[in-house]
């Protein structure tokens, strides 16, 4: 380089540090969206990977030097720790703004496996069809009359809260004695709607009836995704559960995790995915209860320590921007409750910023286990995924025309509905517990 040019280079950079200093450049401050704080979240590895908003992604490759994973007109910004709780970031050479940062203590979760039955109470009860009544004046369906649709969830009749199928009967056959409708409070989507619904004397049974079917709980099996040794707070599934005849997703009341052990595998084939089949344990127990059901799973407390395992060793997590696309691997039960590692590749991986499903695409290639399921299976849904040491996720659906691939949903999301909230200290996640 010559002398001139040098020296050109080294007085335009001096100028501009002093416009900028001067103010001239606040503009520059604006462009880059770059924020008040930055909260740098600490892994078990030597890299901090930030939580910020807007476009300024920081990745901290060590304890002082934060490079920009985001850049504008190829111009770079980065990061250098001055101290303990302040960053300065720069555009290029140039010291553009000092931002407050927050570390966040290193988060570990013990990963799952455990193939668990699912017991679940909904809020009211379900009307999931309907059926014509034998009367003396022809066939009749009072529920479909009354406006009655399926989905609704029947939450209180005449004033009182509806908590079983049976509390039902009783209303019904206290309402056909005496001839007055049943005032019904029905959940609709988001909304309450009133109807009122006469019932009507079955001719064959002599008893009355309202012409639909409801249920007040479902049942299955799913795989836990993670615990949280500290709080005790667990995710599982890694979807929503829905009832099977509506569809619709059911809004939880009361619910248990229980141990369950895999008796059979029905092997999945394209266009027909197989399923686990699964013995709940005879005495029932309840190794923890169910309090939400998400789009993300549900979640709810451990009361029992699960049985140890070669995997249940407390992990660090990976966040959205860290998952890669290449081999990774899935705990889950095919035989038993012995967990077992079984070989897969992360195809697809979105960069999520916010909340949402299906953000991997995952593919099974671990030789065993495509022989035993023939890929993903029902039941497999919360399986976690393991990738450099790290939690990233858990599996959740399945292709229907490739049973050898399906969707993973981002660990981040299942903690967030978790109520676990990994930028807060140690104190700040037991209070929230």
């Amino acid at each position: 380089m010559r002398r001139s040019d040098f020296f050109r280079k080294v007085t335009g950079m001096i100028l501009l540090g002093f416009l900028l200093s001067l103010g001239f450049f606040q503009p520059i401050k604006e462009y880059f969206h770059i924020p008040q704080e930055i909260t740098l979240f600490n892994s078990e590895s030597s890299t901090l990977a930030s939580s910020i908003p807007a476009s300024a992604n920081l990745d901290v490759t060590d304890q002082n030097i934060a490079a920009a994973s985001a850049t504008k007109d190829q111009v770079q910004m980065t990061g250098k720790k001055t101290g303990d709780t302040e960053m300065t970031v720069s555009v290029g050479n140039v010291p553009v703004k000092k931002v407050d940062v927050k570390v966040s203590p290193d988060l570990k979760l013990v990963p799952g496996g455990q193939s668990v039955g699912v017991q679940l109470s909904s809020k009211g009860v379900m009307v999931v069809g309907f059926h014509l009544i034998k009367t003396q004046q022809g066939e009749k369906s009072p529920g479909e009359k009354a406006g009655i649709q399926v989905g609704d969830i029947i939450t209180k009749i005449n004033g009182n809260q509806i908590e079983s199928m049976s509390d039902v009967k009783k209303y019904v056959r206290q309402s056909g004695e005496s001839g007055e409708p049943l005032k019904l409070t029905v959940k609709r989507h988001d909304k309450v709607v009133k109807k009122e619904l006469q019932p009507v004397k079955d001719k064959q049974s002599q008893k009355y009836r309202i012409g639909i079917y409801i249920r007040d709980s479902a049942a299955g099996i799913g795989t836990l995704t993670f615990y949280d040794p500290k709080s005790g707070k667990y995710g599982a599934l890694g979807h929503v559960i829905s009832d099977m005849d509506t569809k619709e997703p059911i809004v939880a009341d009361d619910g248990k995790i229980v141990k369950s052990e895999i008796t059979a595998i029905d092997k999945g084939e394209d266009g027909q995915p197989g399923e686990k089949i699964a013995q709940i344990k005879s005495d029932g127990k309840a190794i923890g209860n169910i309090t939400k059901n998400t789009p993300f799973g549900i979640y709810g407390e451990l009361n029992q320590e699960l049985k140890k395992s070669q995997f249940n060793k407390p992990m660090p997590i990976a966040l959205p921007k860290e998952v890669k696309e290449g081999p990774a691997k899935i705990l889950t039960v095919i035989d038993g409750n012995k967990i077992q590692a079984f070989d897969v590749k992360v195809v697809n991986s979105i960069s999520q910023k916010f909340p949402a499903t299906k953000g991997m695409v995952i593919k099974i290639t671990d030789p065993k286990l495509l022989d035993k399921t023939g890929g993903i299976v029902q039941g497999m849904s919360g399986s976690p995924i393991i990738q450099d040491g790290k939690i990233i996720g858990a599996v959740t659906h399945v292709f229907v025309n490739d049973s050898t691939q399906g969707y993973g949903v981002h660990i981040e999301w299942m903690l967030k509905e978790a109520g676990i909230d990994i930028y807060k200290d140690d104190q700040g996640r037991k209070e929230a517990s």
